[in-house]
């Protein structure tokens, strides 16, 4: 039973209601309004359409072929920390706050 559910787990289930949602709400005049006032722009949705062309598309491959591509995509992105061994991050750490070793706190 543990061998299924761990096959089960790593077969991911693609869903597109989450890039419908994101679209419809792109149309809101919430949004719209929020994009106008921060940009100076209305925003035309052009980014949520993509995302839901492509999962759209990729809906319809096989599922042998669309864990291929999911996974190939979730490698090729960039992770969002900066990983460092210790002395990196030493020598990082006295470059950004060095500076502040002198110092008294009063």
């Amino acid at each position: 039973m543990s061998a299924e559910k761990e096959s089960s787990v790593s077969q991911r289930r693609l869903s597109c209601t989450k890039c419908l949602d994101a679209l419809w709400f792109c149309y809101s005049p919430v949004h719209q309004l929020q994009q106008y006032y921060r940009e100076g722009v209305l925003d035309n949705c052009y980014g949520k359409w993509s995302a839901l062309w492509d999962c759209l598309y990729l809906k319809t491959k096989p599922s042998s072929q669309l864990q291929e591509i999911l996974e190939a995509r979730e490698k090729a992105e960039s992770h969002i920390w900066t990983f460092r061994t210790l002395e990196e991050a030493q020598a990082y750490w006295k470059q950004e706050f060095g500076h502040l070793n002198g110092r008294e706190s009063k």
